[in-house]
């Protein structure tokens, strides 16, 4: 099982860094892990679900520790990579989105007549 794309969605939180979407072997994807400022640095959390005691329950997670490193280096390396590649900027009240190329027209234009 390989890693095939990794795509890094930025947030300015104290905490959460950025939500990651992963796909493995161009066939499968996860949604919503998380790059999390813990006290010992960054972390990847795997996508949980809120349980109605207010715990946390993981809806996938890796069963092998090598697994886990493996997702953990390469959702690290590419936030480390989107971080450095795009500056944060803020709109919308909200948190903070990547700068972003502007969109390039593709539309031909008709004929005059």
């Amino acid at each position: 099982m390989q890693i095939t794309e990794v795509r890094v969605y930025p947030r300015n939180e104290e905490k959460l860094k950025a939500f990651v979407t992963v796909t493995f072997d161009d066939s499968f994807v996860v949604r919503n892990l998380k790059v999390i400022q813990g006290q010992n640095g960054l972390f990847v959390a795997m996508p949980s679900r809120k349980m109605a005691d207010g715990s946390h329950k993981d809806i996938a997670h890796p069963i092998k520790n090598e697994v886990r490193r493996m997702i953990e280096d390469k959702v690290l390396a590419a936030y480390q990579e989107k971080i450095r590649q795009a500056p944060l900027r803020t709109e919308f009240g909200g948190g903070e989105v990547p700068a972003r190329e502007p969109i390039k027209e593709t539309r031909k234009e008709e004929p005059k007549r």
